[in-house]
């Protein structure tokens, strides 16, 4: 049994990033043959872990298959309601309790992403790595646990807003505002400049869907 409980933990693991990290888009349909093959782990487990994934919604049928599930609008808008306020606060708590090693490596991190700046998609990663260090920073076990869920959703966007000419250097420019505040202490400042960075992403995504669908 506790075989069996390991192996439907490492399946559904196993998915839910290969789905964060591109392997499987919105859209792509998942086979549970294919993905046996792939991972190395029996159907079973497998089929486990893709009804797991259809009940929180991260996957859809399409008739007998279930595909990598995708945003509309509406969701959209409100996923970025819910990060920007979660974010917010994570940052506000961050610039209260981070430790000066915490610091000290969003600040590496803000200057070392700068080299990927022609690599949207591991500028992409990077951005998840930041993000994901001011929560921890947060040391607020319970709002970083909302977040990995938010970013969870995050993945069922089948292009990043880094792609956009000049957005990755804004973002970068941001990301040095928000670890500015954090390092002074200043609750509010790191706040709202992380809120004003997801405003940024999120006006930049709006413009990507609208060119794609005026290109459809």
């Amino acid at each position: 049994m506790a075989e069996t409980k390991a192996g439907q933990r490492d399946a559904y693991q196993l998915i839910l990033e290969a789905i964060d990290i591109g392997i499987y888009k919105p859209g792509d349909r998942l086979v549970e043959s294919e993905l046996a093959d792939r991972f190395g782990v029996s159907r079973t487990p497998i089929r486990e872990a893709l009804q797991r994934l259809e009940t929180q919604s991260m996957l859809t049928r399409d008739g007998r298959s279930l595909i990598v599930a995708s945003l509309d609008h509406n969701q959209l808008a409100e996923l970025y309601v819910v990060r920007t306020e979660l974010e917010g606060l994570a940052a506000r708590l961050a610039a209260r309790h981070a430790a000066p090693e915490e610091i000290r490596v969003l600040r590496q991190m803000a200057h070392e992403d700068r080299a990927l700046l022609n690599e949207p998609a591991a500028l992409a990663r990077a951005n998840r790595r930041f993000h994901k260090q001011i929560h921890l920073a947060s040391h607020n076990r319970y709002l970083v646990q909302q977040l990995d869920l938010v970013h969870r959703f995050m993945a069922l966007m089948a292009t990043t807003s880094l792609a956009v000419d000049g957005r990755g250097e804004h973002a970068l420019d941001e990301h040095d505002h928000i670890v500015a505040a954090i390092e002074a202490g200043d609750g509010d400042a790191a706040s709202e400049a992380v809120k004003a960075h997801i405003s940024k992403a999120f006006e930049t995504r709006l413009r990507l869907d609208a060119a794609r669908e005026a290109a459809e």
